[in-house]
């Protein structure tokens, strides 16, 4: 089955009748370790009639060799952009839904800080359930769509933004505790990283909340 291309449509549409949208996606909701990570772009009507960068998908939808080049060119292609961030630690003090909203309202805060007027902006969030709203409500409000990063480029620049950003966080904190394979498995639950759990016991940065023994394996 052919993937199909995300396109500025919903963009288009949503900017007729508010002057600034905002695209959130997370990372790492699932993962055993590390933190959960919020990207978060900022799409004006000006972004709305560029041309959508070729080969950009859902992060899921992209080769890992081929995340980081398409990141920079998302980089370069959107008005600003944000990544927020919510620790090991916030989800097990939290739970992971309000994990992800304090790291939703962080990347939209650093969108503001950057010059972007919040204040103005509905907020595109995939998925079917807003997580932001009740961590700090924005703008013109929240809105969740299904499958968004699929569909809706924003989304997809922001899925992928988040993507390697917390790909690359993964990869240093490998060198710090490199039994868990965290450079392969990004903090989840693949066969290498149950087994170093197994061996070695939790790090400082597993979700100790979670129960991770039981939990399966993701790929």
């Amino acid at each position: 089955m052919a993937v199909v291309a995300p396109t500025l449509s919903l963009e288009r549409r949503l900017l007729r009748e508010h002057p600034l949208v905002i695209a959130c996606d997370e990372v790492g909701r699932g993962a055993l370790a590390g933190p959960v990570a919020v990207g978060a772009v900022a799409a004006d009507a000006a972004f709305s009639r560029r041309r959508v960068p070729e080969g950009l998908r859902d992060s899921k939808l992209i080769v890992e060799t081929r995340r980081a080049g398409m990141a920079e060119r998302v980089r370069a292609w959107v008005p600003a952009h944000a990544v927020g961030w919510a620790s090991a630690a916030e989800v097990d003090e939290v739970g992971i839904i309000r994990a992800l909203g304090l790291a939703a309202a962080r990347a939209i805060e650093e969108l503001r800080v950057q010059g972007v007027d919040i204040g103005d902006a509905l907020v595109v969030l995939d998925g079917n359930h807003d997580y932001i709203t009740p961590v700090a409500p924005v703008g013109r409000g929240v809105l969740p769509i299904i499958k968004a990063d699929r569909d809706c480029a924003s989304a997809s620049a922001a899925s992928v933004i988040a993507k390697v950003a917390r790909d690359e966080h993964m990869s240093e904190l490998d060198a710090e505790a490199p039994v868990y394979g965290w450079a392969r498995n990004k903090g989840y639950a693949s066969a290498e990283h149950r087994a170093a759990i197994e061996e070695h016991g939790l790090s400082g940065h597993h979700r100790a909340s979670w129960s991770i023994a039981a939990a399966p394996t993701l790929f």
